[in-house]
């Protein structure tokens, strides 16, 4: 018997959004509508129904992003099989996971994205999807004003006197490479106006301390990086860690010395960007998609033609790289499973990574295989790099709870670099919260 599909709209959507000379497509996938990721599921799409069969190829279908999540779960656990396949996100697999199918892509997809990529698609250690767009931080920084403090031997005796200033050690400026995340903070003081008046920019840093769950994802880095996670292996909440203080006391110094804009408070992804882009911040921890913009000289005039991309600084545990994903997953109730398996496994290759990342799509690829499109998409290559490398997700990132742990974390972070809480009750909130969430 044939469910009934809980959007009225679908069939009009299916037609709006049918690939040309596909009238009988039989394997459907709902996408994820607008941008890059859309366009390159399209090119993706299109070469491979030139060589499937009648029986196995692929139509898309795509919602609007308003509101897209809900409807999808509202139409997965109505047992929906208007669409095979559907976007899936790291943050919110645990909540699709009871209505979808595990996969099994091929001993090749790890040569294909590496372990840590895959992880972001995987839910009680079971793949839930392919890998397409990967989302990951970079450090940016301008070259030009590391190349003079490095190069400057007053400069230098500067640095170390506000080090041991505001961070109880000196220290000596290293390469934007080599650094801690105290090597990134002395660096953000130096070049502060209000701390040392002689810095050519005003603003040594530009931190997203917004009350808002996706700056919890550029933060977190910094306590991982110090060894910490959400729970232990036994299950145990461990949010109240030497990580997660060492973070949490490291942006609030910067905070109260002026490093970062008085009202970043209410800062998020775009105002980061245009901070750094008015040419008056040497530093900011700022999501890979800002590249494009950052180092574009027709968009940012000021900066393009000298800023630089490394890593996130690195903790006594090594670098850490938060990494998350959009991808692909097969909907339990497919009406045609067998078809639908193909083109995820299809997708997971590596002729089908590359031509989706030709295409405008972001997949974080293995350094050898990221290479092939290296002129195309140099992009891609430090995305690789770094999430092969460095990325992470945190013990429960992907469980059903995941994005309202974060909230949490927001609410109760930003609470106590505002100073309207202790880090004590910040901390202690979250863990109480933390273990309902995650025990539900």
């Amino acid at each position: 018997m044939i469910k009934k599909t809980t959007l009225a709209a679908i069939a009009a959507l299916m037609a709006g959004t049918a690939l040309p000379n596909i009238a009988n497509a039989t394997v459907t996938v709902l996408g994820w509508p607008g941008g890059s990721e859309e366009a390159a599921l399209r090119a993706a799409t299109e070469v491979y129904n030139e060589t499937a069969s009648d029986e196995d190829k692929v139509e898309l279908i795509f919602f609007s992003r308003d509101g897209f999540y809900d409807k999808l779960q509202a139409d997965l656990a109505a047992g929906s099989d208007a669409f095979d396949i559907n976007l899936i996100a790291t943050y919110s697999i645990g909540r699709y996971a009871p209505y979808m199918e595990p996969i099994d892509l091929g001993d090749a997809a790890e040569s294909v994205f590496g372990k840590a990529v895959l992880e972001t698609m995987q839910y009680e250690g079971k793949q839930y999807g392919v890998p397409t767009d990967l989302s990951l931080h970079f450090m940016y920084y301008r070259t030009d004003l590391m190349d003079e403090l490095l190069g400057d031997d007053d400069a230098k005796t500067e640095y170390s006197k506000i080090a041991e200033e505001y961070l109880g050690k000196a220290m000596e400026p290293k390469p934007a490479n080599e650094w801690t995340w105290d090597d990134w903070a002395a660096t953000a003081l130096y070049f502060t106006k209000s701390v040392n008046s002689d810095s050519p920019v005003r603003y040594g840093t530009v931190l997203q301390m917004k009350n808002l769950l996706f700056n919890m994802m550029v933060f977190q880095s910094l306590p991982r990086s110090y060894g910490a996670d959400w729970r232990d292996a036994e299950g145990n909440v461990t949010i109240d860690s030497e990580g997660y203080r060492k973070g949490l006391e490291l942006y609030k110094t910067l905070y109260d010395a002026g490093a970062t804009p008085k009202d970043s408070l209410s800062y998020e992804y775009a105002e980061t960007n245009a901070a750094f882009a008015s040419g008056q911040v040497a530093t900011a921890l700022q999501w890979n998609a800002a590249a494009a913009e950052l180092t574009d000289p027709e968009k940012t005039p000021a900066v393009a033609d000298v800023t630089g991309v490394v890593a996130p600084p690195a903790g006594p545990e090594g670098r850490a790289d938060h990494i998350h994903g959009l991808g692909l997953g097969l909907n339990k109730n497919a009406a045609n499973k067998e078809g639908a398996l193909k083109f995820l496994q299809w997708l997971a290759t590596e002729d089908a990574a590359l031509l989706y990342a030709e295409n405008g799509g972001s997949p974080a690829l293995m350094p050898d295989v990221v290479a092939k499109i290296a002129e195309e998409r140099p992009d891609l290559v430090d995305l690789g790099n770094f999430a092969s490398q460095y990325g992470y997700v945190m013990d429960g990132g992907t469980s059903a709870n995941a994005l309202s742990i974060y909230e949490v974390q927001a609410r109760e972070f930003t609470g106590y670099w505002s100073g309207q809480q202790s880090l004590d009750e910040a901390l202690a909130n979250t863990k109480a919260e933390m273990e309902k969430l995650l025990n539900q």
